[in-house]
């Protein structure tokens, strides 16, 4: 069957603006970090990617390292995209990155401008795709000059490969470095992908938030549920065998029953506001305006119901915000 998108999918969708640029994105933004390497199932992947797009995600986010196997989420996404959603292309925010490991040798890491080249060619062959609207230096590479990669990307936006600019997993200063160097350039850079969560506050401690609301830039957040911790799945305790994100990997430092604690108490405020203890922590990332669109997974229709119903309260009493910083921060 031929795919027609639903004619009600902007209905109940909120949008928000990156700062003061062209670039809006829905609230929540389609993952494929998990769940769309090379042993997922296609009509599965397929039929969650749509039922995104139906209830007005327009916003797929993705990267040459996603899989398992890099390359493997662009690919299943490109396999989507041709068979359903190239008639939609001029409503689509598709994205990519790149930086973590793509494949074999020295040019298949970071950020030189030989690699971001090679590494945004790739990901527009397996998307089928002439250009992507955000391309992202995924991390900072602590050996190559932040001019040659700010240039590189410069240069791939002036080569019609890409419309918008981003970076991932700079810091506070790193970023304001960027910032600095793609006004010169005039590049049009917009967002700073992070990981970023209730649990997780750098980029409020290293300055990378403050630091793009005064140039009008917007955070996207990855990891807004801490891999589950922020979710009613470990109120009754915590695995050993849990796998927890590098930037999240602090969370269990003062051990398993000070964590259980605070997801106790945190899940307590959410029922008080009448939301899951993971809808309340999408929504309040999402309170401050400097925060873009959240980006979430979802390898079932149910699981991403469930997400957008945090868009149903975005509003936070000061009261429930200082006691979740209270809670967070004991």
């Amino acid at each position: 069957m031929v795919y027609k998108a639903n004619e009600q999918r902007y209905d109940n969708m909120k949008v928000r603006r990156a700062g003061n640029s062209g670039l809006q994105l829905p609230a929540l933004s389609f993952g494929t970090w998990h769940s769309f390497g090379d042993d997922a199932n296609f009509q599965d992947s397929e039929k969650i990617m749509l039922a995104a797009f139906d209830r007005g995600i327009f916003s797929f986010d993705l990267a040459n390292n996603y899989g398992p196997g890099s390359g493997a989420a662009e690919r299943m996404f490109g396999q989507v995209y041709r068979r359903d959603l190239k008639p939609y292309r001029d409503e689509l925010i598709i994205t990519t990155k790149a930086g973590f490991h793509m494949w074999p040798g020295v040019y298949g890491n970071f950020s030189s401008k030989k690699t971001l080249v090679a590494a945004l060619d790739r990901s527009l062959q397996r998307m089928g795709l002439d250009y992507v609207d955000i391309y992202y230096s995924h991390r900072f590479d602590p050996n190559t000059r932040l001019e040659e990669t700010a240039e590189a990307l410069d240069g791939l936006v002036k080569a019609g490969k890409a419309l918008y600019i981003g970076i991932s997993n700079y810091d506070g200063p790193q970023t304001a470095k960027m910032i600095e160097l793609f006004k010169e350039l005039h590049t049009p850079f917009v967002v700073n992908q992070s990981s970023y969560n209730m649990l997780n506050r750098d980029p409020e401690n290293d300055g990378t938030l403050q630091t793009l609301a005064d140039n009008h830039d917007g955070l996207v957040a990855y990891g807004p549920l801490a891999e589950g911790l922020l979710t009613d799945k470990y109120l009754n305790g915590i695995p050993d065998d849990i796998h927890l994100h590098f930037t999240n990997s602090f969370i269990l430092d003062k051990g398993e029953d000070a964590a259980v604690k605070k997801l106790n108490q945190l899940n307590n405020l959410a029922q008080n506001r009448n939301q899951t203890l993971a809808q309340m922590a999408t929504a309040w990332l999402l309170h401050d305006p400097t925060v873009t669109s959240v980006v979430t997974g979802a390898s079932k229709v149910e699981h991403l119901e469930d997400n957008l119903k945090a868009l149903d309260n975005l509003d936070f009493t000061a009261d429930e915000l200082a006691e979740i910083d209270r809670i967070v921060k004991d």
